[in-house]
């Protein structure tokens, strides 16, 4: 199973078996233990994954972080659980005071829902007040669950994570201001917009009239937004759509005129003189064929799209069709079959240009 299918399936028994776990040690069970065991840390040896990990605090015995997370011998993560209804802003300090004693770069605390990530971003040694990453378990994206690969055991890499860490720290900071300014503007982001725009000096009056209409743009320049990216959606779904119902169409007419068509002997030794002429060019194996009542289509990768030609060879005269860049026929008469050669040139220069090549000119 990959990795994110993973955790959309623990994500799912969290979701389903939460009202059911009633304590702190049921929710490390049924939750954290298999979170981690889902970055490839094997919970059952004391020597990759050790629960109750002494952190002794100076003059302070017997502290104890839950689990330990071991590479090569070294510690790399520390754990600290909490029951899964618990508010994990009361729990911070606990977890700074664990991460000061123990040599590792990063921390964990959740309740096995949330999960804030810590390191040490602004001072050596002492972890941060804030955390660099949270996700909910429950509603996580793709891009989270990637993010959360390079955590895997096989994966780990600190250098690599810690520079991930101070984009995550400061890009999740961004938005959050971002955030509270589109909801209630402050005076500071007001004054920044009115002093480009407004002639005349900033009054208070002047920030009381701009105040709303700074919120009311940047509502509807997120609505902008929202709606280019449905109208774009909404285009390529139409596109899609309009591929379908020629394929389906095609699909009707090959079969409606399959019916009492015979794929003669000259349309055999005409289809594969096609292939002998255009074999130097492509594979002989991407040509096909779709007979009809009338006349012989020959196609580039079997579809009605990258028509080559059509052979006319049943009737009393027989004719080459040549396809132009509109796809339109063009009609040539051949005497007999071998005349066929005389278009080497142009059934060449057809199939190149489905192929989105351009032959040099000959100088």
């Amino acid at each position: 199973m990959d990795f994110i299918d993973v955790i959309k399936a623990l994500a799912e028994k969290v979701s389903r078996m939460k009202e059911t776990i009633q304590t702190e040690e049921a929710t490390k069970t049924a939750f954290v233990m298999p979170f981690i065991a889902a970055l490839g840390y094997d919970v059952f040896n004391p020597l990759e994954v050790i629960p109750e990990f002494i952190a002794d605090l100076g003059i302070k015995k017997g502290e104890k972080v839950d689990y330990c997370i071991q590479k090569e011998g070294q510690p790399i993560i520390i754990v600290e659980c909490k029951h899964w209804k618990e508010e994990l802003n009361v729990h911070n300090s606990q977890l700074h005071r664990y991460f000061h004693v123990c040599s590792t770069r990063f921390g964990i605390l959740t309740n096995g829902i949330i999960y804030r990530f810590y390191t040490d971003l602004e001072e050596p040694n002492k972890m941060d007040n804030k955390p660099f990453w949270e996700f909910d378990i429950t509603d996580m994206s793709e891009a989270a669950i990637a993010e959360l690969k390079k955590y895997q055991k096989k994966t780990f890499d600190v250098d690599q994570i810690l520079s991930a860490a101070t984009e995550l720290k400061y890009t999740r900071e961004i938005k959050k201001l971002l955030a509270s300014e589109f909801n209630v503007p402050s005076e500071h982001f007001v004054r920044l917009f009115a002093k480009q725009i407004y002639s005349g000096p900033v009054t208070a009056k002047v920030m009381e009239q701009f105040t709303p209409m700074v919120k009311k743009s940047i509502q509807q320049h997120i609505s902008d937004l929202i709606s280019d990216r449905l109208k774009s959606a909404l285009s390529n779904e139409t596109e899609a759509a309009k591929k379908e119902q020629e394929q389906a169409l095609e699909n009707v007419v090959a079969a409606t005129e399959a019916v009492k068509v015979e794929f003669t002997e000259i349309e055999q030794e005409g289809y594969y003189i096609i292939k002998s002429i255009l074999r130097v060019k492509i594979d002989a194996a991407r040509l096909s064929y779709r007979d009809t009542t009338r006349y012989l289509n020959i196609l580039l990768d079997d579809t009605i799209r990258k028509t080559v030609c059509r052979l006319h060879l049943n009737g009393t005269k027989k004719y080459i069709g040549l396809m132009d860049e509109e796809g339109k026929e063009t009609r040539f008469e051949i005497e007999n079959i071998d005349d066929i050669y005389r278009y080497t040139d142009q059934l060449l220069k057809t199939v190149m240009r489905f192929e989105g090549k351009v032959e040099p000119q000959e100088i």
